[in-house]
């Protein structure tokens, strides 16, 4: 219980510190990281790519035709976004990266405006 208080505690002083992204942004993605992982044969890290990947079938299974717009409304309009909500969690040590991992692992990954087009169609295995 107390470690789910100080992520609450640590994500809306991250909030604040960095506005462009709300709480529900960062709760998002930590959300959408476990599902990328869930999703593995077996858990290990995940590149930018991948985790990218992983949050437009995240976003899809959660918000449907609207992901694009409940994105939007947290400030996230592109891959990049999901890098600097990433990297905004390193920085703060909720999550841990890699020598290799690059916040540029996250850029033009995919085009919003194309990725979650209505009609959505998507699989998730």
């Amino acid at each position: 219980m107390r470690d789910e208080f100080n992520l609450i505690q640590t994500i809306e002083r991250l909030a604040k510190k960095e506005p462009r992204y709300p709480e529900e942004a960062y709760f998002f993605v930590l959300k959408g990281l476990n599902f990328t992982v869930a999703r593995l044969d077996k858990p290990r890290h995940v590149t930018g790519q991948e985790l990218s990947e992983g949050m437009r079938f995240y976003a899809i299974d959660q918000f449907g035709p609207m992901t694009k717009e409940v994105l939007g409304h947290w400030g996230i309009t592109r891959t990049e976004d999901f890098g600097n909500i990433v990297f905004n969690l390193i920085e703060v040590k909720l999550l841990a990266k890699t020598e290799g991992d690059s916040i540029d692992d996250f850029k033009g990954v995919y085009d919003f405006n194309k990725a979650f087009a209505r009609p959505v169609e998507y699989k998730i295995e």
